[in-house]
């Protein structure tokens, strides 16, 4: 009897699933056939019986994808690890998307009515695929501090699973390979996956020409903003920083207006964290750094149509604007060029050691009206003795919140803090509410300093809001560490003395 009960409620979520890719349009009426076929071929079931019940609301995709899932590690169709579960999920949901060559056809029909519908489709797609996983997304916690400076965006993410013991055990004996050569390549593409390799069987890229070269459009899989896209090139190369940068970033927004792009500095520390493909990050998304005023203009005479500016930001911020991409992309090169070979000792900022070159950007753009924007951030991951990290990185004092790398998303004002932080801040609130308490040591200091100032203003304000804005000050001072020039009398006159620089070349 309990057999027929399980073999009941397998069917039901077999139709369950199919109903809803059919509701998401995933799939079209004379389809449903076939994919029903296709998961039940997946799940070794030979035969498929409908009894027509009236099943009531239908589970989502995702809730109905993890029963189907522990169905086939119950019946040992896969093994009960992280990496077939997920392997297997990508695979069901394989049979309910259009190949590569369909998706693009529907992307640029679209594309013809407006960019923001092409868009719209694909990152719909990706959602409903199941390559974007927003129930684990939905996880994270995320808000926003309000600063001289407009509101930082705050995340801790809770969005990657955690692997189990016996996951992790299979991916220490796993043998190496090197396909894909890495996580960005468009060998990933309906990839489906294996241990140490996330699953890719539900992956699509949209094909791009850029200034003549072969890109590929993507969503990140666990998106930080909206609409959080990936462009990265066709050949697996290192990032590269250079005028050829800029004319992409411009072509990308000028075919996408509604987007922004920007890249992650090519440099150990600065950059970003896949340094071996070369590959940019956008999305329909405007932060903080994005609606920030300008602090002052200057003028550069080679380009009379580029408006200069230094944005008010706690990184070091130069801001072009023009209607003109080509002017854009030669003032760009011009202050990329200045500052590989920039030194001013007394700010720390060395261009390089030996043959070890220090100095870089992290460049954005985007398009405002008839204008297109190009910000130029300037960067420097020199080292020393008191900073071993990074002398412009997050300092000590600030690594009990933030110790990674300050990359492009963090640059433009959004923290992605780690996990941990979601029990530690409680420990946190707990010390200065004066109760029982397991702080992490690392927190301690930090925990009796905002204890002292939250019993001055207790009637004012709620513990949790008390402790998220401490926690976005914190960010704060990561980004004031990371600017070249600090934002001081000092800092700002040694500001004045680049850009005077540039001007005279």
């Amino acid at each position: 009897m309990l057999q027929i009960e399980v073999k009941k409620l397998i069917n039901q979520w077999v139709q369950q699933l199919i109903n809803q890719a059919f509701a998401a349009h995933l799939i079209e009426q004379e389809d449903v056939i076939y994919a029903r076929n296709q998961v039940l071929s997946l799940l070794r079931l030979a035969e498929f019986i409908d009894e027509n019940e009236d099943r009531g609301n239908d589970d989502n995709i995702p809730d109905l994808l993890e029963k189907i899932v522990d169905y086939a590690c119950a019946h040992r169709i896969i093994e009960d690890v992280f990496d077939e579960k997920e392997i297997f999920s990508s695979k069901l949901m394989n049979v309910l998307i259009a190949r590569p060559s369909a998706v693009n056809q529907i992307f640029y029909d679209k594309y013809e009515q407006s960019p923001v519908s092409a868009t719209e489709y694909f990152y719909e797609l990706s959602k409903n695929s199941q390559y974007i996983h927003m129930k684990r997304i939905r996880q994270n916690i995320e808000y926003k501090v309000d600063t001289e400076y407009g509101e930082l965006d705050i995340t801790i993410n809770l969005s990657k699973p955690e692997k189990d013991p016996k996951s992790i055990e299979l991916e220490q004996m796993a043998r190496n390979m090197n396909y894909p050569k890495c996580l960005l390549c468009i060998e990933n593409e309906g990839y489906a996956g294996r241990i140490g390799h996330p699953a890719r069987s539900n992956h699509r890229m949209i094909r791009l020409n850029l200034h003549g070269d072969s890109w590929y459009l993507q969503f990140s899989p666990y998106v930080y903003y909206q609409e959080h896209c990936i462009v990265l090139s066709e050949k697996h190369t290192d990032m590269v920083i250079s005028a050829e940068t800029f004319l992409r970033l411009l072509t990308f927004v000028e075919k996408f207006p509604h987007y922004f792009l920007g890249s992650n500095a090519e440099l150990p520390i600065v950059g970003g964290s896949i340094l071996s493909h070369e590959h940019y990050q956008g999305g329909h998304y405007e932060f903080a750094m994005a609606k920030a005023d300008s602090e002052w203009t200057f003028e550069l005479a080679r380009f009379p149509d580029v408006e200069c500016s230094i944005v008010k930001w706690p990184m070091s911020v130069i801001r072009l604007r023009s209607k003109q991409i080509q002017s854009l992309v030669e003032a760009g090169a011009q202050f990329l060029e200045k500052w590989r070979n920039y030194s001013d000792e007394a700010l720390e900022i060395i261009a390089r050691t030996d043959e070890i070159p220090h100095n870089t950007i992290t460049p954005i753009a985007r398009k405002k009206g008839s204008f297109f924007e190009l910000d130029v951030v300037l960067r420097n991951n020199r080292t020393n003795e008191d900073h071993p990290l990074g002398i412009f990185h997050p300092h000590e004092d600030v690594h009990h919140i933030k110790k990674e790398n300050i990359g492009l998303i963090e640059v433009m004002g959004l923290a992605v803090l780690p996990a941990r932080l979601k029990e530690e801040l409680e420990e946190v609130k707990k010390y200065i509410l004066g109760e029982v308490h397991m702080v992490a040591d690392y927190h301690i200091a930090w925990a009796e300093e905002l204890k002292g100032g939250y019993q001055s203003i207790a009637s004012e304000a709620d513990i949790d809001s008390f402790v998220s804005k401490e926690v976005g000050k914190k960010f704060l001072k990561a980004l004031e560490d990371a600017a070249v020039f600090k934002r001081d009398e000092e800092g700002r006159e040694g500001f004045q003395r680049f850009i005077s620089a540039c001007q005279s070349d």
